[in-house]
């Protein structure tokens, strides 16, 4: 297998140039191909035990995005501007409690686990959940699934940003309302999905009014 090397300034570079893009330049829109690139980053993100709980909406169509502003305070200007929109959803406790139909899917038909490596993963998965992190209740249990979504929003936005690709994370929305939204226009289950985060894709229509501020190093790292 081959795999092409990144210089550890042009990473550094990628991360010093994203920033939360405010407004984008709605003249500038990205290729499908970016897109699905961008997009195929967070097929390929790592989650806890591989179980992916996660499904993305892109969102370009105008009365949608309309649809999305009376219940996304942090999104109108980007909703009118970006050149992609998505929503991130997370799996909920029907999806992701040990037993569900899901994961057992995910272990036969998706990862094609032999029947002795399914009980003893299921085992360890059920043990995790009950005995280590105690996800015993319906928040709990999204809010874990919640976290594996956030690793690939950060794995879209970095490599979005290493094409020289604009992005910003949103979490200002009425989770209540959106997910009414979504059920009523979206198709989407929400007994099974909810949403975690909105991001957008596009080209900054200026540069940053302030530098990029960060605590020092030392403050956020510590060596035992």
């Amino acid at each position: 297998m081959n795999t092409t090397t990144i210089s550890k300034e042009d990473i550094l570079s990628a991360f010093q140039f994203r920033h939360a893009t405010k407004e984008f330049d709605p003249g500038k829109k990205l290729s499908q191909e970016e897109i699905e690139f961008i997009l195929e980053t967070a097929h390929l993100s790592p989650s806890s035990f591989g179980f992916e709980p996660w499904h993305f909406i892109v969102v370009q169509d105008k009365e949608l995005r309309e649809m999305l502003k009376p219940v996304a305070w942090g999104a109108p200007v980007k909703l009118d501007t970006a050149s992609h929109f998505v929503l991130g959803l997370s799996m909920k406790a029907p999806m992701t409690k040990w037993d569900a139909p899901y994961i057992d899917h995910m272990m036969k038909e998706v990862k094609q686990f032999p029947d002795d490596v399914v009980e003893v993963y299921s085992k360890f998965y059920r043990e995790f959940q009950e005995r280590d992190f105690a996800l015993d209740t319906d928040k709990k249990l999204f809010d874990w699934a919640s976290k594996q979504t956030y690793i690939a929003l950060g794995n879209m936005m970095t490599s979005a940003a290493l094409m020289g690709i604009d992005s910003c994370p949103i979490e200002g929305f009425h989770q209540e309302k959106v997910e009414q939204l979504l059920a009523e226009k979206f198709d989407v289950d929400t007994s099974k999905y909810g949403l975690s985060y909105m991001v957008a894709f596009g080209h900054r229509k200026a540069a940053p009014a302030h530098p990029k501020s960060r605590r020092e190093f030392k403050d956020i790292v510590s060596w035992k």
